[in-house]
């Protein structure tokens, strides 16, 4: 297991529903931006991986929503990566707001990696961002 990474964030006017709070979708955009920036920190760049035919992609994605969050308001994002089969790895993510670190989102994001074929592999290049 990769220790935790960290993201900071501020949302944006039009990220909020007629409600005023941060539509439910754009949480997705917001734990996948984090995934994204995470792969980069542990030496995988998203965009290089697909070139060379490595595709990583969500089969699960389980959020739980504990409060919401509004326009101007601060949060940051921790993730971390386990592995939960030969195939298989889960991010671990945790919304929080700023600056009372109150929870906002709990979620836990299934991936795997297919080849050029469509098949599920872990190339290694992931095995190795997992520990072996």
């Amino acid at each position: 297991m990769n220790d935790e990474f960290k993201l900071d964030f501020q949302v944006r006017d039009y990220e909020c529903d007629m409600q005023g709070v941060v539509n439910n979708a754009v949480y997705q955009n917001y734990l996948e931006h984090t995934r994204h920036e995470f792969l980069k920190s542990l030496g995988l760049d998203f965009a290089e991986l697909t070139r060379q035919g490595v595709n990583l992609v969500v089969v699960r994605a389980e959020l739980d929503y504990k409060s919401p969050l509004k326009s101007g308001d601060r949060f940051w994002i921790g993730t971390r990566l386990e592995r939960i089969s030969p195939l298989r790895f889960a991010f671990h993510q945790d919304i929080c707001r700023e600056p009372d670190g109150a929870p906002v989102l709990k979620a836990r994001i299934i991936g795997t990696a297919l080849g050029d074929r469509g098949r599920p592999r872990l190339p290694r290049q992931i095995a190795e961002a997992l520990g072996g």
